[in-house]
């Protein structure tokens, strides 16, 4: 199989995005892939690049093959004060086709968005993942990422 071509998303690519999101067992109840999109995700969109800069990107980055979208994930860098002012990166919404599945594009994107984190001064990459997922804890657990921490969510 082709290796991937990372980009950062633009607008047009919401279809696809939401599509993948929607295209996992979990999602499959978040998401509302119809046509067309509901409004919300592209006032997201917009909400999203609003607060981006090159130097703290708060993007989805993309994986394609030819032309189609088969990876996504959200990356957000995020200065703060603890731990010496360290930037940390932050990932959500990791997805991956579902027909594409098993054939390392999923670990292609997330070590994509390491070496683009670390180019941008971060220290740290964070996540969370539901407590399910056994197989993503798994691949997590082997490109190197500790479960050291208890996420915690409430509902708002």
């Amino acid at each position: 199989m082709t290796s991937p071509v990372f980009r950062f998303a633009v607008r047009s690519d919401l279809p696809a995005i939401v599509a993948l999101l929607a295209d996992d067992e979990k999602g499959k109840t978040r998401e509302d892939f119809t046509d067309p999109l509901p409004d919300v995700y592209y006032r997201a969109f917009d909400a999203m690049e609003s607060t981006s800069s090159e130097a703290l990107p708060n993007k989805y980055l993309l994986a394609v093959l030819g032309d189609d979208i088969v990876g996504c994930l959200q990356l957000t860098l995020i200065p703060g004060l603890s731990r010496q002012g360290r930037l940390r990166a932050q990932i959500e919404g990791v997805r991956v086709s579902s027909k594409h599945r098993g054939h390392k594009i999923g670990e292609a994107m997330i070590l994509q968005a390491i070496e683009m984190s670390r180019a941008l001064g971060a220290t740290l990459m964070q996540f969370t993942t539901d407590k399910s997922r056994g197989d993503a804890h798994r691949f997590y657990e082997r490109l190197g990422f500790v479960a050291s921490h208890e996420g915690m969510k409430r509902e708002l």
